[in-house]
């Protein structure tokens, strides 16, 4: 077994298109996980790590792939996960269990919409991560510009380890500033990394660069100012040492170069995770939910994480990190959530689509078991006390389709699809139109439900009708409104009795319910029970019956019956209450408001911007570059659809956009 220490579990996220799943291509080459490169769009087999046909077709990540490599003496566990905001729970759920990640971006374009994102989403889950600037190469590239747009738009304290050697077409190597040598990387795909002296051009420059990089690292070192004040030499291992504790405790995000299709600077950034990144055991404690704290010791109680599931044809793959204890074959272990005793049969570690068996898997460890029914976010433990790990967050959909199988025969296969799609995704929801009987998907946005219906054809052999897309609008209120409501029924025999008061406000939250009640004017044991009435009743607002969010209910006061009175009577008359109480509180509709990134030539700038001033856009700036300009605007779903299609027609094809959920907004009167 490789020791804890030096085991690194690491993902790469990023915006779309910034070369992460070629970096990954890179990084299995170079530590000999494979032997041969494939490009993600270069004909061929494709890359490694892309090894779904829709991966294939479409040119993106869609599902996050694991493997795991070596690099000299550390074992790195990696996961690729995909840039499209679309499949975003993939980095979500990548992000809750590993201990770091490497961020890249891209030399021209910055930080994008969906780098924002992932740095939201590494935030949330306190992960170290190391910022790589790829696509040295391309027209505009320019490291600066980044390091700069990390700090201003990411508040990101920011350190550049690198100076580079050139740019754009002329980008030869990297200058290392912690030794100050210049390295260039030879051979047919870039395999040997050679050192030599800084170019006479660069040394200058090379040296202020340092001056910076060991100023900044001075604030967390103490020892590191007194040799600086002195005039002496800083020693490397003391710079390695105080950029990896400034790293683990989140102050300092290190920034490495290279161009990962040109075969430059990513040995550097394999030794960069080696030194930076945590290992299992400098991860900051895991609590659980009954806030007991868990360490990566292999002889203590297991507590693992199933955080992916995918169904194959031998049955369910569980992605499971191991926070503590030791998982073996044949081990009989306890699901938190039921309490059910689970068996499990074969362990075994991933490498994109293929397997390898283990028998033993230890706390830090991330393998998959098979066979095993369970749940995403289930907690495994060994035995007594039973513990939860945090869920991670699951953002809501935003679009919905109506679909039917075309032949009535392919009723069951569509329905084994899209339920066996819903345990495997938690952004994809499953519901039926009450009113018409249709079988509704909901998902993250157009991509993420066409993937989805490509797999129905393609695995199920499934060909099915789609309806318009429909938009997951949402109801709130706008102003403060009392509910007095009395529930009084006889019919002979026990009869019906509850009465409920208080009244409803706006608030930021989706839904809060607080009880004011006192001298048992309602007793407590009927409390939960008008708390599940109001909730009932936010699932259908009165204007058009979309789904209530944004209210506060204050339970002020009430009365109840000896006899009549029962939870099933205040639950009713809560449910009553709270939709009278709406119909009164100046209602309006919500409408889901996407923030839109579009790249384009800068000849096509003003018709762009034009377009999406019709679409009911307001824009929030553009950032010229030396050919293009990106735009960023706030656009209602309702007029996205179909904007693929719109905007190649506008720009000959050599626009893209990128879009995400921003917030909810109230809609126009249309």
């Amino acid at each position: 077994m490789v020791p804890r220490e030096r085991i690194r579990n690491i993902g790469i996220s990023a915006h779309i298109d910034s070369g992460k799943t070629t970096l990954s291509e890179r990084i299995l080459f170079y530590t000999g996980r494979i032997h041969a490169i494939e490009e993600v769009r270069g004909g061929g087999k494709g890359a490694t790590m892309d090894f779904m046909p829709e991966e294939k077709l479409h040119g993106i990540t869609i599902t996050s792939a694991a493997t795991t490599c070596q690099w000299h003496d550390t074992q790195i566990n990696l996961i690729d996960t995909p840039g499209h905001v679309d499949f975003t729970i993939e980095v979500e759920r990548a992000l809750r269990v590993l201990d770091g990640a490497v961020m890249v971006l891209c030399a021209v374009a910055g930080v994008q919409s969906q780098s924002i994102t992932v740095d939201r989403q590494m935030k949330r889950y306190r992960v170290p991560r190391l910022a790589f600037i790829n696509k040295m190469d391309r027209v505009g590239a320019n490291p600066f510009r980044v390091v700069q747009a990390m700090r201003d738009r990411l508040q990101l304290n920011t350190l550049l380890l690198q100076y580079p050697i050139g740019s754009e077409d002329q980008f030869q190597g990297v200058i290392d500033l912690i030794e100050m040598e210049a390295c260039y990387f030879e051979g047919e795909n870039g395999e040997y990394m050679v050192k030599k002296l800084i170019p006479d051009a660069l040394v200058e420059e090379a040296q202020q660069a340092r001056d910076k990089m060991l100023d900044a690292l001075s604030l967390f070192s103490e020892r590191m100012t007194e040799l600086l004040l002195a005039n002496e030499e800083v020693p490397r291992e003391l710079i390695w040492q105080t950029i990896r504790q400034a790293t683990l405790s989140l102050q300092l995000t290190p920034v490495l170069l290279g161009s990962a299709f040109k075969n430059k600077g990513v040995q550097n950034l394999l030794d960069a995770i080696a030194l930076y990144l945590p290992s299992p055991i400098d991860r900051e404690i895991v609590k659980t939910v009954e806030f007991v704290s868990l360490y990566p010791n292999p002889e203590d109680p297991l507590v693992a994480l199933a955080f992916k599931l995918t169904v194959e044809s031998f049955g369910q793959l569980t992605y499971t990190r191991i926070y503590s204890g030791t998982l073996k074959q044949g081990d009989t272990v306890y699901n938190s959530r039921t309490g059910q005793r689970v068996q499990i049969g074969r362990l075994v570690r991933i490498h994109a689509n293929k397997r390898e068996e283990v028998k033993v898997a230890e706390a830090g460890d991330i393998v998959a078991l098979l066979g095993v029914d369970c749940a995403s976010g289930d907690t495994f433990c060994s035995g007594e006390p039973l513990v939860s790990l945090e869920k991670m967050f699951v953002p809501d959909p935003v679009i919905t389709l109506a679909v039917t199988p075309k032949k009535q025969e392919d009723s069951d296969r569509l329905s084994k699809a899209l339920n066996r799609f819903q345990k495997e995704d938690p952004t994809f929801k499953l519901s039926i139109d009450q009113e018409s009987g249709a079988t509704l998907i909901s998902g993250m946005g157009e991509l993420h439900l066409e993937i989805y219906l490509e797999r129905i054809q393609r695995e199920y052999n499934t060909e099915v009708y789609v309806g318009t897309p429909a938009v997951a609008y949402r109801e709130t209120i706008g102003q403060k409104a009392h509910f007095d409501y009395r529930l009084k029924k006889q019919t002979g025999g026990s009869g019906q009795y509850a009465h409920v008061s208080g009244w409803i406000e706006p608030t930021d939250e989706p839904f809060v319910f607080e009880s004011k009640v006192v001298g048992g004017a309602i007793p407590k044991e009927y409390i939960p029970a008008c708390e599940k009435g109001f909730r009932e009743a936010m699932q259908s607002g009165p204007l058009e019956g979309y789904p209530v969010t944004g209210v506060k209910v204050v339970l002020e006061g009430g009365s109840y019956h000896p006899i009549d009175s029962s939870e099933l009577a205040f639950r009713a008359a809560a449910h009553q209450a709270l939709s009278s109480a709406i119909a009164k509180a100046n209602a309006y509709i919500l409408e889901p408001i996407m923030l839109v990134e579009v790249e384009t030539p800068n000849e096509y700038l003003g018709r762009v911007q034009g377009d999406i001033s019709s679409r009911r856009g307001l824009l929030l700036g553009s950032q010229t570059m030396q050919a293009y300009s990106v735009i960023r605007a706030e656009v209602p779903l309702t007029r996205m659809f179909g904007y693929s299609t719109d905007l190649r027609s506008q720009t000959a094809g050599m626009a893209t956009f990128t879009m995400e959920f921003a917030c909810y907004r109230q809609a126009s009167s249309q």
